[in-house]
């Protein structure tokens, strides 16, 4: 059956400037890191895409070691966009980055200019692309040069294999260092990609200033903390959930975690709002902040996710009730 997106798509969905760039993102944009990969249902995917691109989300964000195993999340994105998406492909935003391990030996991780560029041309294949929109360096590299990781995202761009480029987890510092180089080099750095939540507010301590000082976007990844802001761990860890087999998400994380989410849900109840919308509308609340990525398993968790978009205003007494459990 032939996929016929809603023409209303752009309807409901706001789309916030991404810096002081022309370069435009839905307020919600859709991550491919988990539930698209070779272990997964290809069918639920595609459910996914089609159910995100209905809504509006334009923007698809993955990476080279995207799956699991790495890698199969550009592959089934790439049959799902051939075979769905071809004729919209100038209406996406489709990103990936570099900076994890994808093959053995010295020149299968971090940030070179040889594994940086070497990995672009395996991302496009697997994807079937002539380009992406956003190519980012996923993770610093300590070992090598920032002036060489920056050159090899320029040439990235000058060759046609991507139209902007942006940088992944690096600290403000750097982040202020990579943005310069970029500029000197005629390639001006998009878009910071980092980890940020009600858990996990680092970007406050200096890299939101930098972004807005450079008029860098912002787009945090694990605005629910991995499913912590979520209801599902509102009664303690049900079986089958992340939190019993992921390295990334540890039963003593939810535990310590517990009384926080219940106070916070009791908010988020007051709002007419699930956790999850609340803490996505929380992130959101920062003029600097572009988009948020989203992951899914589900067509109901990107509804219910997007639904929040009728709701993102906070009054002074819930954000100071909010910081006041965030604080302990």
């Amino acid at each position: 059956m032939i996929y016929l997106p809603e023409e209303s798509r752009y309807d409901d969905m706001t789309y916030n400037r991404c810096g002081k760039w022309g370069l435009k993102l839905p307020a919600i944009s859709l991550g491919l890191w988990h539930n698209f990969g070779g272990i997964d249902v290809l069918e639920n995917g595609r459910a996914m895409l089609h159910r995100a691109f209905d809504l509006g989300i334009t923007h698809f964000d993955l990476a080279n070691n995207y799956g699991p195993p790495p890698g199969s999340a550009e592959e089934n994105f790439g049959k799902i966009l051939k075979q769905d998406f071809k004729a919209y492909r100038d209406e996406l935003i489709i990103s990936s980055k570099a900076g994890y391990l994808m093959w053995p030996g010295p020149y299968g991780e971090w940030g070179s200019r040889k594994y940086v560029l070497a990995s672009l041309d395996q991302s496009l294949k697997r994807m079937g692309l002539e380009y992406v929109d956003i190519f980012y360096s996923h993770r610093p590299d300590p070992d090598t040069p920032l002036e060489e990781t920056m050159m090899a995202l320029d040439q990235a761009v000058r060759s046609g294999k991507a139209l902007y480029v942006g940088i992944s987890s690096y600290p403000a510092d750097m982040t202020r260092k990579a943005a310069k180089i970029l500029k000197e080099l005629g390639t001006p750095c998009l878009i910071h990609q980092p980890k940020y939540s009600m858990f996990e507010r680092w970007v406050e301590d200096g890299l939101l200033d930098v972004l807005e000082e450079e008029g860098i976007g912002c787009i945090p990844f694990s605005p629910l903390a991995q499913g912590l802001l979520t209801n599902k761990y509102l009664k303690g860890i049900p079986e089958g959930s992340r939190a019993t087999r992921e390295v990334f998400l540890k039963k003593e994380d939810v535990d310590s975690a517990h009384d926080k989410i219940v106070a916070l849900n009791e908010i988020a109840q007051n709002r007419n709002q699930s956790l999850a919308q609340m803490a996505l509308a929380w992130v959101l609340k920062d003029k600097r902040i572009t988009s948020v990525l989203i992951g899914a398993s589900s067509v109901s968790q990107i509804d219910d996710n997007v639904e929040m978009l009728k709701n993102r205003n906070f009054s002074n007494d819930e954000l100071g009730a909010i910081e006041e459990i965030l604080k302990g």
